[in-house]
């Protein structure tokens, strides 16, 4: 697919050109220069042509190994993957040194390159902002506004040369799609009369890239692990704590499996959060987490399962994704039995509704224990999509009550009348009763444990939601 890379110095608008394109609100915008630290990629269109879309940090006159250097590394290799760059500068505040400097850099690169003055909203802007950016040799500059939508026509004439035929491909995860696993289960009427027969059709689908979201809390290795994983320099890491600002998916393949990876920001507890950006960065966090299917929970050996790990845990649990818990920095950890059983008292201890959850040791920084992650990934999946035939749940069903009966209701029964899986991913189950209102969470937790019991289903959430038959007498 065509690959148009967006480039630029500081706050010149490349993030929301991008989000204008990709048609999402993919990147964090703000006024602060630098928000934008790694590249990232989305299938977008401009006009009715499908192309690639890179956003990239703003360019930076740094070589040292400082934040600023390695952003600038970061947009060198986005370079490499595009077909034409456009080079954006600013209209309102005119060229700068660092523009002309950059200018400088493109002209030299073998690739085509398109300029683009924007923020031109007015005319008067606009006449001044073109007729400078003449200077910088770089052909005819095209006036764009990303903010309101101006120019993209002129955008589209300018690449069509380049795009060639038109040619679409379908994306293997789009990032704003409902799914069924979106949905509020609660506000589904009629469940009833539901046909459950779908239970024993298996459906055949067309393999897609399994949604892999890596989150945690600030500097414990998130950033390392995905650069690990995919054996290159993918996203910006170093010592400093809380580098990675938006979420940055990347497309893998790991044994002939097709993933998709989502780096994510660190997440500190609320109440030391003051800094917008951050607190964007946290938004983007959860909405990855919400939109992944597996999401790893990295630890870091020293200090594991502090008060917010745990927060992130239960709100992973809330969402319905299958966790795995990946203790990082395993190689220099000391004490190594005593702290794995430790591990696992805590798990016990504080996601007690979460039985048998995946836990691997790595060290990502000297990629060890990648193969068990990526295996334990995978078998997770598989219990997290599993499902149980309708004919096979009501007999356990029965044995269940019988073994031990619900608590009765006013010194009458409280029937188990029918149970059936509504979907998968999570396995969620609905069960009808004679009386929902009066059923005990402790008889709940008691279903639930025997659905993970006799059915395989370990590791991953569970939901059971009661319903009643209708009384045709009530009134």
């Amino acid at each position: 697919m065509f690959t148009l890379a967006i480039v630029g110095r500081p706050n010149v608008g490349k993030s929301t050109l991008f989000n204008r394109l990709s048609r999402k609100k993919l990147a964090i915008i703000d006024d602060t220069p630098g928000v934008t630290r790694d590249w990232r990629e989305s299938e977008g269109w401009i006009l009715d042509r499908a192309i690639r879309v890179i956003d990239t940090a703003g360019l930076e006159e740094s070589f040292d190994d400082s934040i600023l250097a390695r952003m600038r590394r970061q947009t060198e290799l986005a370079l490499k993957q595009a077909d034409v760059v456009l080079f954006m500068v600013d209209g309102r505040s005119g060229l700068t040194p660092m523009d002309k400097h950059f200018a400088d850099f493109l002209r030299r690169q073998e690739m085509p390159v398109l300029l683009a003055v924007n923020k031109c909203e007015n005319d008067s802007s606009a006449a001044a902002g073109l007729a400078e950016a003449y200077s910088l040799g770089l052909g005819d500059p095209i006036p764009l506004s990303a903010a309101h939508g101006y120019g993209l026509e002129d955008l589209y004439h300018a690449l069509l040369p380049h795009i060639g035929p038109d040619e679409v491909e379908e994306d293997d995860f789009d990032d704003q799609t409902m799914i069924m696993d979106d949905l509020d289960l609660d506000e589904i009427e009629g469940i009833e009369d539901y046909d459950f027969a779908m239970n024993e059709i298996p459906v055949v689908e067309e393999e897609k890239s399994l949604r892999i979201a890596i989150v945690g809390r600030p500097n414990v290795g998130k950033s390392t692990l995905l650069n690990a994983l995919v054996q290159e320099d993918r996203v910006m890491t170093g010592p400093e704590a809380g580098i990675t600002r938006d979420a940055i998916a990347v497309k893998w393949e790991w044994q002939g499996r097709k993933f998709r990876l989502v780096d994510t920001a660190g997440m500190r507890r609320k109440a030391r959060i003051d800094d917008k950006i951050e607190k964007m960065s946290v938004d983007d966090t959860l909405r990855a987490i919400r939109l992944a299917e597996v999401v790893v929970l990295v630890l870091d050996a020293e200090t594991m399962f502090e008060r917010q790990d745990l927060i992130i845990a239960e709100h992973i649990v809330n969402e319905g994704r299958a966790m795995i818990i990946a203790i990082n920095k395993w190689d220099a950890a000391e004490d190594k039995p005593e702290r794995l059983t430790h591990a696992r008292e805590r798990i016990e201890e504080s996601l007690g509704q979460l039985k048998d959850v995946p836990l691997v040791t790595i060290s990502a920084l000297k990629e060890k224990g990648l193969d068990n992650l990526m295996r334990t990934i995978t078998d997770t999946h598989k219990i997290w999509n599993s499902r149980v035939k309708t004919p096979t749940l009501n007999r356990w069903l029965k044995r269940m009550e019988q073994q031990t009966p619900a608590p009765l209701v006013a010194g009458r029964p409280n029937r188990l009348r029918y149970i059936t899986q509504l979907k998968a991913r999570p396995p969620t189950f609905v069960m009808w009763v004679g009386r929902p209102d009066n059923f005990p969470e402790t008889y709940k937790r008691y279903i639930i444990n025997g659905l993970r019991r006799d059915f395989n289903i370990q590791g991953v959430p569970i939901r059971l939601m009661l319903r009643t038959s209708k009384n045709p007498y009530a009134n």
